[in-house]
């Protein structure tokens, strides 16, 4: 290869280059179909944050406070910027499945083009666009990108976060430095702590490579450091600072705080182990009604906490006639050194793992052979986005709590970089014969072998394993001749890219299971629509039209166990709400606090069961099966053939109320 063209290797800027911007476009246009092709086939996907938007949209007070019910009973378990993102969207486009949708779709796609601005301008055109492509077809980012959670926006940001951390390394100016601070902040106002897992490679970074005396760098991080934790806690100060009584209960939290909630459930918990991770889901009866009740109107069941561990629960075969799973993989596998390539996470994030490892190993390399300015900015990209990859992968590996596939999404940007990174080194490798040259075998044969293991295992495109091996073969060979050393390592990342890329596109094939978004021929669906059955949909449009002709209450049509039952009943358009939370068993009411609901005509009807309710529910939902009178099925559900495991009781008739 000439100097000249190494230099458009590693250093060109694409202002003029028309290959590169057509060669963008054509990543940005994948990245846009694999993100939006059949996307409406998902409906509300994950209902619990479709609620809350669609109760949000209702007033000021539940926006504000990120109601997940219309009455503003308790709130989402999440800081609140993610789903004000689909508020927004609502409000310009209507409320509907699509505009809730496609703003993770979008945030999905910008930060494709980000991270190729941000890796082209420190490494290089095709540094950029490997980085680009290598994130586009993520499995796991895909499958986040086509759900309404939170996380597209999260990677969005801390990408941000990351380009304004190393332009603040390359320039030492403090306003790059506070808009880094700006940016992890909002990112924390997305998913609290999982946002400050960039935090440490970008002070580091600045800490070693920044521009200026050691004192002012430490004065301005300590300055960007109190900025960062003023916008952080910005909405939770409002929050702590307004009286219980006037705000809806922090959902997840044990104390009704938002402080337990970033640093418990959502923050160390997930580290160090909690309640609802792996052997550690709750189980009781508070909740529990049986499903064979033969009582009569005006007679409570004599049955009504001795229900089976099952009861509640959807009965569904884990594998359906298409050979699809209805039943999610809720968590990865044991933690420990391996936990990336194991069960629950190696289909989502392993496919290229291997790769990106010895990219960044290249890099390092290749920073400690530059010259003393290619140094500093190789150094700020290895220990940003390199540190940023090794954070995710240790965090994601060791984590005891509650650690879901869909995690893996949030690895996929750091290890996209360190593929591209390492990609332009390998060439560069084989051009001078320099004996770092030997990673590459040594990459390319332990990213096969990922691969091959992984679609036997998944049972997905068993016939593409020679093909891969023999591609990869020839890319690798043809890096023997100097002047072939750019096109053997094209070939080698085109086809090293074909497997993940076709994983991605399984997306398409049936509705998302909100809560767990993964890729996979054989992954968890949902039900797409309101992620309901349709005898179970039928079931609750009885249960809707029972109780809202029949006196419900002012503020509250009917009241649930966990939100996961509730959130159908919102997004039909029912005034209901949750007593116990996402889970069931937040302490949001207890028998008086209900008591003062019924008797203030706010609340009326309760249903317990269905989803979660074998957790053991909250004192509300013991005394509801206590003190209330439990109506027949034949009375509400009508000729729907199924009531999902509910059971309807109205409060307004009891004998009593207990704590």
């Amino acid at each position: 290869m000439t100097a000249g063209g190494e230099a458009w290797l590693t250093r060109a800027r694409p202002r003029r280059l028309a290959p590169a911007h057509i060669a963008l476009a054509a990543i940005l246009a994948l990245s846009a179909v694999l993100n939006t092709h059949r996307l409406s086939q998902n409906g509300y996907a994950n209902i619990f944050y479709s609620a809350g938007a669609r109760s949000m949209l209702r007033s000021l007070h539940n926006f504000l406070y990120a109601s997940f019910d219309p009455g503003g009973l308790a709130t989402i378990d999440k800081p609140p910027l993610g789903v004000w993102a689909q508020v927004a969207s609502a409000k310009l486009f209507g409320f509907s499945p699509l505009s809730l949708l496609l703003p993770e779709a979008i945030a999905g796609v910008l930060a494709v083009a980000v991270l190729y601005l941000i890796v082209e301008r420190r490494l290089g055109v095709v540094a950029g666009l490997a980085s680009a492509l290598a994130l586009a077809v993520s499995p796991s980012f895909v499958a986040v990108s086509r759900d309404n959670g939170v996380d597209p926006l999260l990677i969005l940001l801390m990408v941000l976060a990351c380009g304004a951390g190393l332009r603040a390394t390359q320039t030492g100016r403090m306003r790059s430095l506070l808009a880094c601070a700006v940016l992890v902040g909002l990112a924390f106002n997305t998913k609290t702590l999982a946002a400050y897992l960039v935090v440490p490679p970008i002070g580091l970074a600045y800490l070693v490579c920044a521009p200026s005396s050691i004192g002012r760098r430490l004065t301005q991080m300590a300055a960007a450091g109190l900025a960062m934790l003023a916008v952080s806690f910005s909405w939770i100060a409002l929050v702590e600072l307004t009286p219980a009584a006037q705000r809806p209960f922090v959902g997840s939290s044990t104390d009704n705080t938002e402080l337990n909630l970033t640093f418990k459930y959502n923050g160390f918990g997930r580290v160090n182990g909690q309640v609802g991770g792996p052997a550690q889901t709750p189980a009781g009866a508070g909740a529990l009604v049986s499903r064979h009740v033969h009582a009569t109107h005006g007679a409570r069941t004599s049955q009504r906490l001795r229900a089976a561990p099952t009861a509640g629960k959807r009965r569904l075969s884990p594998v359906l006639p298409n050979g699809r799973n209805r039943n999610a993989i809720a968590f990865g596998g044991p933690p420990g050194a391996l936990r990336l390539f194991g069960a629950g996470l190696d289909d989502q994030a392993a496919w290229v793992l291997p790769l990106a490892l010895a990219g960044l190993l290249a890099l390092a390399l290749q920073t400690l052979g530059a010259g003393r300015e290619e140094r500093g900015e190789r150094l700020a990209v290895l220990l940003v986005l390199g540190g940023w990859f090794l954070t995710e992968a240790i965090v994601l590996s060791l984590s005891k709590g509650i650690v879901h596939p869909y995690y893996a999404s949030a690895l996929a940007p750091g290890a996209a970089a360190m593929t591209g990174a390492g990609v332009v080194a390998f060439a560069q490798f084989a051009q001078h014969r320099d004996w770092r040259l030997a990673l590459v075998p040594c990459a390319v044969i332990a990213t096969v072998a990922v691969q091959v293991v992984l679609l036997h295992r998944e049972h997905y495109m068993q016939w593409f394993g020679p093909v891969l091996i023999a591609v990869s073969a020839v890319g690798v060979g043809a890096m023997a001749i100097r002047r072939l050393a750019g096109l053997g390592m094209a070939l080698t990342l085109g086809v090293l890219l074909i497997a993940p890329a076709a994983y991605a596109t399984t997306t398409w094939l049936a509705p998302v299971e909100g809560t767990f978004p993964a890729a996979g021929s054989t992954e968890a669906i949902g039900y797409g629509g309101f992620d309901v059955s349709p005898a179970g949909l039928r079931a609750d449009r009885a249960l809707l039209q029972y109780v809202s002709t029949h006196g419900p209450g002012a503020r509250w049509a009917v009241l649930t166990d966990a939100s996961d039952t509730a959130a159908p009943l919102i997004l039909l358009g029912l005034d209901a709400g949750a007593l116990g939370g996402y889970g069931g068993t937040d302490p949001i009411l207890d028998g008086p606090g209900l008591a003062h609901l019924v008797a203030r005509h706010e609340a009326r009807y309760v249903v317990l069961g269905g989803t979660y309710s074998n957790r053991g529910g909250n004192r509300a939902t013991a005394a509801v099966a206590r003190a209330c009178l439990e109506l027949p099925f034949s009375a509400w559900r009508g000729g729907a053939p199924s009531n999902r495991g509910l059971v309807l009781f109205d409060c307004a008739v009891r004998t009593r109320w207990a704590p």
